[in-house]
């Protein structure tokens, strides 16, 4: 009997987690891969003159080089040619193009200072918290939409969304 109790919890010891996503534990203070700090890069080619090549340059760019701000600045309306003639850097040129209308330069930190209250306000109860249970979904339910409920009120306005399932269908 002492033996059979000694394996299983041997094994019971073996195995993982219940499967949650480290993202989804709103306590968990590990530094893993940035997932998007990953770019895939631009599609080899073939000039149709090869000595019109540039000289490689050690630490400089490449044509195959990802270009985010760029493209994210191509994206709001904006110039990519004017990320190197104005001398001003992406971050620059895009946060200027985004807050044209007008930004809250202290934004990042009053959104960071509300998320830490908002988690503490809602980290879960003893046992929650003492075998680590993640508590993610129920604290920000209040916050997350309802796209069914949201779907039908514009539907009810008669605005079609291509998006979205026909009407009919099962809902989950």
């Amino acid at each position: 009997m002492i033996l059979c109790t000694g394996a299983a919890l041997t094994l019971a010891a073996c195995g993982g987690g219940d499967g949650t996503p480290e993202l989804m534990n709103l306590r968990a203070n590990s530094r893993g891969a940035d997932e998007f700090g990953i770019l895939p890069v631009k599609p080899l080619e073939l000039p149709e003159d090869v000595s019109a090549l540039p000289a490689p340059t050690p630490g400089g760019t490449n044509r195959t080089d990802p270009t985010p701000q760029a493209d994210a600045v191509a994206a709001l309306g904006g110039r990519r040619e004017a990320l190197q003639t104005d001398g001003r850097s992406a971050d620059t040129t895009l946060l200027a193009h985004a807050g044209r209308y007008g930004a809250d330069p202290a934004i990042r930190g009053q959104l960071a200072a509300e998320d830490l209250e908002w988690r503490r306000d809602h980290d879960g109860r003893l046992l929650e918290r003492l075998f680590d249970v993640t508590i993610y979904y129920r604290a920000y339910a209040p916050m997350s939409l309802d796209q069914h409920a949201e779907l039908d009120r514009w539907r009810a306005r008669g605005v079609q969304n291509v998006g979205a399932p026909p009407e009919g269908l099962e809902r989950e």
